[in-house]
């Protein structure tokens, strides 16, 4: 009797056998936004902007140039304005072609680099005082015979200009917003923050004044104050609203609120805040003369170096707590105890440091 036959067993499949695995899908690298020194439209997907900005900056520098290098004269003061005139048009232009650049390339911040939203600030405020230096010389106002009101006046017109530059560069485009910065808050808790950066204030003086004390002996220049001891209280007033008050909140928006929230969303918290530091503190040597070039040199060194401890204090404090009324806190305390200390002629040498 024949039975049927068992089943044959299977083949063992080995790992050999094993079917190959579905391939990754290839995901195509996110391409660079173009630089603003590419000079090329390839690719661009704002060609007029990029051209029409480097137009107007180089022949708007090329006429500040000659003015500044001209006579003093009325020819001069036309070079001059028309100059800063085509120049602010021009950065702005390129801030606005760098903002399409990097949003269209998908980058983590797309708006102007905080260097060329810096440089249009500086040049914007040349034009407009400019301007206004103008008018008041024509109307026959002489702001030098009450200087804290000469002060408060340039601070707040400086202030008008830091804030007005920002908006129309980084918050029209959409780069960042005011919430964005850290200034969206309830009143009582922008109150409390504020505070919190205010009492690290008088450390941070210590330490600033220390750097100094060793800066100006080494160096041999001690730069003057921005806001110099008037000896008597309405000018202590004036210059505490100017530079407590007005200057901290406008100077916090650009370095802090836009540059150091800029470059965090691209390099990370250490790099930025260094960043945002050595600009802040490089800013404040502007316009800084001296008789000769070494003498400037060292007055502007001075000046850059002493200020690093407070800028990163500031970076520090605003990463922390996420807002800028912490930092905007610190700084107006900051500014706030340097003015009363000189206007009462107990630290001369560290009245300079005014942020």
């Amino acid at each position: 009797m024949t039975g049927s036959a068992p089943d044959a067993p299977a083949p063992e499949v080995g790992p050999e056998a094993a079917p190959d695995p579905a391939p990754e899908p290839i995901v195509p690298a996110r391409a660079a936004a173009p630089g603003l020194f590419r000079f090329s439209i390839e690719g661009r997907r704002a060609p007029a902007l990029f051209v029409s900005g480097w137009l107007a900056t180089i022949i708007g520098a090329g006429l500040a140039v000659v003015g500044f290098l001209s006579g003093p004269g009325l020819a001069t003061s036309v070079l001059l304005v028309a100059g800063f005139a085509l120049l602010s048009v021009g950065l702005v232009l390129l801030g606005g072609s760098q903002a399409i650049e990097r949003r269209v390339a998908g980058e983590p911040y797309a708006g102007p680099s905080p260097v060329l939203l810096f440089l249009a600030i500086v040049v914007v405020t040349l034009l407009v005082a400019g301007l206004v230096g103008t008018v008041l010389s024509l109307l026959g106002v002489d702001l030098t015979q009450d200087r804290a009101l000469g002060d408060l006046l340039t601070v707040a017109l400086q202030a008008l200009v830091f804030v007005g530059v920002v908006r129309l560069m980084v918050i029209s485009p959409g780069a960042l917003s005011w919430s964005d910065m850290g200034l969206r808050r309830p009143p009582a808790r922008a109150l409390l923050a504020a505070a919190t950066g205010a009492a690290f204030a008088l450390p941070v003086v210590f330490v600033t004044g220390l750097v100094a004390s060793l800066l100006v002996p080494l160096i041999g220049q001690a730069p003057p104050s921005p806001l110099p001891a008037t000896g008597t209280a309405t000018g202590l007033g004036l210059h505490l609203v100017a530079g407590a008050g007005i200057a901290p909140f406008a100077e916090e928006i650009v370095f802090r609120g836009a540059a150091l929230t800029a470059w965090l969303r691209s390099v990370g918290p250490t790099n930025a805040i260094v960043r945002s530091a050595v600009l802040f503190a490089a800013a404040h040597a502007i316009g800084i003369e001296g008789a000769t070039f070494s003498q400037a040199f060292g007055l502007a060194l001075v000046a850059t170096v002493a200020r690093l401890p407070v800028a990163l204090a500031l970076g520090w404090i605003y990463t922390r707590t996420g807002t800028l009324w912490a930092s905007i806190g610190l700084h107006a305390a900051f500014n706030g105890l340097l003015i009363v200390v000189s206007e009462i002629g107990l630290s001369a040498p560290t009245a300079f440091l005014l942020g």
